[in-house]
């Protein structure tokens, strides 16, 4: 037998996808919603919060809650050498970027392979579809390496073509993970909706890494797809 939450979710999906409530359009109020359905505010925001982790609800922070218009489904496309990350994406995005200096935190400091509080410079890209937040990709580089100035995004495989030769080896590690608070409210998707968290190194001739770059791409919205090619084996002639 459904619980109350179920129930209520289930009547929510059933006038979402019949066009009752439209994509962008927003909710009647979390109150409104317990009153009609008679349950308490807490039985609500559960019920909410099933729509949210499957992508047909998104909740604003001090707007409500809003249909979610549906967002294009990107492919990360693995196992290439280049710098710009967002050139790995099957689908354009409009995409700002911030640039910002730092010391190493601990936890770079082993991706990196440098000592704790090396100057680095991170630029943190969020990409948009529409007003909507898409995915989010951390590009940290060694301070002598970045742009002197905070850079355009299709400045930045240039400025660091200019700094340093082309990557010898890059290295990507896939995982899947609940994304932090800070991340689900950049994003507006639930905490409980997995997140593909993606890290790619790029390291040069001498072994030194010249590009960390960390994704988060929502489940809802993204794949990784990895390719090998295999020569075809030739039998040797008689």
């Amino acid at each position: 037998m459904p619980t109350r939450r179920h129930a209520i979710a289930d009547d929510l999906r059933h006038q979402i996808s019949s066009g009752h409530f439209a994509p962008g359009e927003r909710l009647p109020s979390e109150t409104q919603l317990a009153t009609h359905y008679t349950v308490s505010t807490s039985t609500l925001r559960s019920a909410l919060a099933l729509l949210q982790s499957e992508g047909l609800v998104e909740k604003i922070h001090g707007n409500g809650n809003f249909v979610r218009r549906p967002l294009c489904r990107i492919t990360y496309t693995g196992g290439t050498a280049a710098l710009a990350p967002w050139t790995a994406f099957s689908a354009p995005l409009r995409m700002t970027a911030r640039t910002t200096n730092i010391e190493a935190p601990n936890h770079l400091t082993a991706l990196l392979g440098v000592p704790p509080r090396t100057p680095l410079t991170e630029i943190l890209f969020t990409t948009h579809e529409g007003k909507a937040p898409h995915s989010l990709a951390y590009t940290y580089v060694p301070h002598d390496l970045a742009p002197a100035a905070p850079p355009l995004p299709e400045q930045i495989a240039v400025g660091l073509a200019d700094r340093c030769s082309a990557p010898s080896e890059v290295r990507e590690r896939v995982s899947a993970r609940l994304p932090t608070q800070e991340e689900a409210t950049v994003l507006r998707i639930s905490s409980s909706l997995a997140v593909i968290s993606l890290i790619r190194v790029a390291t040069d001739a001498t072994g030194r890494v010249v590009e960390a770059a960390l994704f988060v791409l929502p489940g809802d919205r993204a794949d990784a797809l990895f390719t090998t090619r295999v020569a075809e084996e030739r039998s040797p002639k008689a």
